[in-house]
C-alpha cells in the first residue's frame, strides 16, 4: 500500500517562506515514478482546491492561478518526494496542505480522481 507522508508546514508571517515536503513509500506493483504528484490545500470551511502538480518525470509544472509565481513544486525520483517551496505567503494561504498521487494523470487537476492521499501538513500565515 503506498503511503504519502507530508512534513514542513508550520506557523509564519506574511512574506515569509516555508517547504513542504512529501515521502512516499510501500511500492510493491508500481514505482514512484510513475505517479504525478499533486499539493491540494483545504482552509476551514472550505472545499478542496487544487494548487500543483509535477509530471512523473518532474519535466512539467503546474500550478494554480493563486499560487503562481509565488510557488515552486518539484520532486526527487531518486528519493521517492515531492516538495512544494512556497514564498511570499498570505494569509489566505492558511490550510491544510495534502500530497496526492495519481499514475499518468497528465496533471488533470480533479481531486476526486486522485489515488493517494498523505495525512496533511498544517500551515498558518499570520502576524
Amino acid at each position: 500500500e503506498v503511503q504519502l507522508v507530508e512534513s514542513g508546514g508550520g506557523m509564519v508571517q506574511p512574506g515569509g517562506s516555508l517547504r513542504l515536503s512529501c515521502a512516499a513509500s510501500g511500492f510493491t506493483f508500481s514505482r514512484y515514478d510513475m505517479y504525478d504528484m499533486n499539493w491540494v490545500r483545504q482552509a476551514p470551511g472550505k472545499g478542496p482546491e487544487w494548487v500543483s502538480c509535477i509530471n512523473t518525470d518532474g519535466g512539467s509544472t503546474y500550478y494554480a492561478d493563486s499560487v503562481k509565481g509565488r510557488f515552486t513544486i518539484s520532486r526527487d525520483n531518486a528519493k521517492n518526494t515531492v516538495y512544494l517551496q512556497m514564498n511570499s505567503l498570505k494569509p489566505e494561504d492558511t490550510a491544510v496542505y495534502y500530497c496526492a498521487a495519481k499514475p499518468f494523470s497528465l496533471c488533470v487537476p480533479v481531486v476526486q480522481q486522485y489515488d493517494y492521499w498523505g495525512q496533511g501538513t498544517q500551515v498558518t500565515v499570520s502576524s
